[in-house]
């Protein structure tokens, strides 16, 4: 057992023995700025549960068996099925992603989730089929490439803008930016000449739907480390909706290789033409269709739950928000935001930076070791898994002053947070190849809605962060929605 796990000398997961040590909380800082309320959080595992006390606290929220002692050390170590090791330390993130990410690929079992259906896509392979694959893709996603699919995003967020206008009482904030992110990542990925989409959205939105609350779902057994082969429910085969979707997309690259697009382009017309710089190699059909449905799930869905978090905590902190709203009316006035805009909204970027804080889209990775190492003074063995939480590194009391409240001031200066303890986007080689993407995408969704409405909160019970495969609320967020006086 790592000396680094403390509560006692037992490891709140297995309960096995080590040094007694006590967890050392930073205090708030004394003539700081005044407090704010907490954002609301998951329950860490704070003793030792029985097995089946494990499965249970899992099945309800696997990311209530991260240990709360996670929040104060570098590393806690032990042994379950295998050897794990949950890192939270910037130095253990640098080393495992970036300097010896070699040594760490994703584990099987982070792999389990995605394989199933995108077993030739970006976000599942590793070596040198990843490393073509993403050479060969960056020129997609350089910022002038970015920058020329910024149409779709102010078209989205202006259709979200009317359509709030015609709502009374509540709105599901929840359905309204899973909407507005879907419409922009449809017509974005296969957009025709048109900038519209090329598969039916009767058949995009089923499909994706089924996968995020079924196929995609996170086991305890991932975080347990039971080998690929022991079945997940939910994996066992490919739904019905789900292969619709790949016809679809199937469907779509053979039409556009017979009959390119001559007006803008869309993804699939920048990956049908990427090429790997170095080998001259070009994706097949099979892997353009599974990258194609990978940037459609994963750029869907964590936008749409990073902006229902942000606008959820502005509606927590009015006086946040209405600084925010300050800048959108001053640059926008009441009109959509555009990509010319964005280096225009600091204080808006700054807010959604720190709500991917709070709530990382993505609050778990999975690595596995293939060779020895050692990583924040803990020796690593071949096969040991290593987890890295970012949803406690963000809020680890060592690495962030006042973890849990939001404020957004403290992302002004951006020399000044240790890229190693945020990564919402992770980072190193396998950094998320969409990130501007997403704050490009983000930024003007956020600024559009909060130059022409106030959000604020209802009596509803307030939302908890849920791991699924990504950190969705555990309920729908709602807040009230009024136009803001002239």
């Amino acid at each position: 057992m790592s000396a680094t796990t403390p509560s006692g000398g037992r490891c709140p997961v297995t309960g096995h023995g080590g040094g007694p040590q006590t967890p050392h909380q930073t205090p708030p800082q004394k003539g700081g700025p005044a407090p704010r309320k907490k954002a609301p959080d998951a329950e860490l595992l704070s003793k030792r549960p029985s097995l089946l006390g494990l499965i249970r606290l899992a099945r309800g929220n696997v990311l209530n068996v991260i240990p709360h002692v996670a929040l104060y050390y570098p590393i806690v170590s032990d042994r379950l099925l295998r050897r794990f090791h949950v890192i939270v330390d910037p130095e253990g993130n640098k080393r495992v992603l970036k300097t010896n990410f070699a040594n760490y690929p994703k584990s099987p079992e982070a792999k389990g989730v995605l394989a199933k259906v995108l077993k030739r896509g970006l976000f599942v392979i590793d070596g040198d089929e990843w490393r073509w694959q993403r050479r060969a893709m960056n020129p997609a996603f350089a910022p002038r490439n970015v920058a020329r699919l910024t149409p779709p995003m102010t078209r989205a967020a202006r259709e979200a803008a009317e359509r709030l206008a015609d709502r009374e009482g509540p709105v599901n904030i929840s359905w309204e930016m899973m909407k507005t992110a879907f419409d922009v990542i449809v017509r974005i990925t296969f957009a025709d000449g048109e900038g519209e989409s090329a598969v039916p959205l009767d058949v995009v939105s089923p499909a994706i739907d089924h996968y995020l609350s079924d196929t995609g779902k996170v086991s305890l057994l991932d975080y347990l480390g039971f080998p690929a082969w022991v079945p997940r429910p939910g994996r066992m085969r490919t739904h019905p909706t789900l292969q619709a979707l790949k016809d679809g997309a199937d469907a779509a690259i053979a039409e556009r290789r017979q009959k390119p697009n001559t007006g803008e382009p869309g993804l699939i017309d920048m990956l049908i033409d990427a090429e790997d710089p170095q080998t001259g190699r070009r994706m097949t059909d099979a892997e353009l269709r599974d990258n194609l449905i990978t940037f459609l799930i994963a750029g869907h869905e964590t936008t749409a739950i990073s902006l229902a978090w942000t606008l959820y905590l502005l509606a927590l902190e009015p006086e946040t928000q209405a600084r925010a709203a300050a800048e959108a009316r001053d640059v926008l006035g009441e009109r959509a935001a555009t990509g010319e805009d964005v280096p225009h909204l600091a204080y808006i970027r700054q807010a959604f930076c720190e709500s991917m804080r709070l709530y990382p889209p993505i609050p778990v990775h999975l690595r596995t070791a293939t060779a020895a190492d050692e990583v924040s003074g803990t020796g690593i063995r071949p096969g040991d898994t290593m987890i890295l939480p970012f949803y406690a590194m963000h809020r680890h009391h060592q690495h962030w002053n006042r973890p849990d409240e939001f404020r957004p001031e403290r992302f002004a200066d951006m020399t000044k947070i240790d890229r190693f303890a945020y990564l919402p986007f992770s980072v190193g080689p396998r950094v998320c190849i969409g990130a501007d993407f997403a704050m490009q995408e983000s930024i003007i969704t956020l600024a559009t809605l909060l130059a022409r409405y106030r959000f604020s909160l209802t009596d509803r019970p307030a939302p908890k962060p849920k791991l699924i495969l990504t950190l969705r609320p555990d309920r729908d967020i709602w807040l009230e929605v009024r136009p803001r006086e002239g």
